[in-house]
């Protein structure tokens, strides 16, 4: 009820609204109150846009390692779109099939900020890191098994990534991924 009474303060004082880490019970406790919210729930996000016009500003790129990394890409994507830009997704691009990830450079180059999502040894952001001249944005999930530590192993990798321009944000943390690709974006 808190999170519902706090987003209809925000949509009475602006034209958007973002709600992170939803459920379909706090979906249906914002829609009570805020009729037209919209629910994403691969995102996992519960969004309003009342500026009735469409993202149009290209240039933001997420990228996936897993299929299982998609809820914290999707976060980011929902989060960039938001804030008007329009994204050019590549997902189940993971380094254990590179061929996958190299099916898509052409779109890669093209990109003037990538977002990185991926789990297990998070060694996918450096090779992105190592074929554009952009900003890439590392997001490590705690998704994965084996000695993945909830996180914490791609995390120190993507720290430790020896590619020039990549930055990292928290675990699982789409949103922050989303809306710094954001900024850049805009330039």
């Amino acid at each position: 009820q808190q999170v519902a009474a706090i987003a209809e303060r925000v949509v009475a004082e602006s034209d958007r609204l973002l709600v992170t880490r939803a459920d379909d019970d706090l979906f249906a406790a914002v829609k009570g109150r805020v009729p037209d919210a919209v629910y994403k729930p691969v995102a996992r996000a519960i969004v309003v846009d009342r500026r009735n016009e469409p993202p149009s500003l290209p240039g933001v790129m997420v990228m996936s390692g897993g299929t299982a990394d998609i809820p914290v890409a999707e976060e980011a994507v929902v989060t960039a779109e938001l804030m008007g830009n329009i994204i050019d997704r590549a997902y189940d691009v993971g380094i254990s099939g590179a061929h996958r990830l190299f099916d898509q450079l052409p779109r890669l180059q093209k990109a003037r900020v990538v977002v990185v999502v991926a789990g297990m040894e998070g060694a996918l952001p450096s090779l992105v890191g190592g074929l554009v001249s952009v900003p890439v944005i590392a997001v490590p999930t705690s998704i994965g098994y084996g000695v993945s530590f909830g996180g914490v192993a791609p995390l120190l990798a993507m720290l430790s990534s020896c590619a020039a321009g990549v930055s990292v944000v928290n675990i699982d943390n789409g949103f922050g991924a989303g809306y710094i690709a954001a900024l850049i974006n805009r330039g």
